[in-house]
């Protein structure tokens, strides 16, 4: 049984940074893909970015070049540093593994960003 703990979550002004953090208790990381995945008020969940075991990073292309997913295995954790906040940011964000959920989903991180 795996639980994600998802932390790090707050409100900003567009421009903000934040960093989230999501604790994997119950496995190792390092076997698995890791993905950051982020769910708006009334719309579904989509995948946001990933990490392989090797390093390897995706974005989606609304992300690419304001977001960096990094992992730390030694520490179970998974890290989603998001610069230059948009309105549009505004979600839950969830870890989880990827491309495929394949943990039972943690309580998420809200991130608020407003003018």
């Amino acid at each position: 049984q795996v639980k994600l703990v998802e932390s790090g979550g707050g409100s900003v002004q567009p421009g903000g940074a934040l960093r989230l953090s999501c604790s994997a208790f119950g496995s190792k990381f390092s076997i698995n893909a890791m993905g950051w995945y982020r769910q708006a008020p009334g719309r579904e969940r989509e995948w946001v970015a990933r990490i392989t075991s090797s390093g390897r990073t995706m974005y989606i292309d609304a992300v690419k070049g304001r977001f960096t997913i990094s992992r730390d295995g030694d520490k179970n954790t998974v890290y989603l540093q998001m610069n230059d906040l948009k309105l549009e940011d505004t979600a839950v964000y969830h870890c989880n593994s990827a491309p495929y959920s394949e943990y039972a989903w943690g309580q998420g991180a809200q991130v608020t960003v407003s003018e």
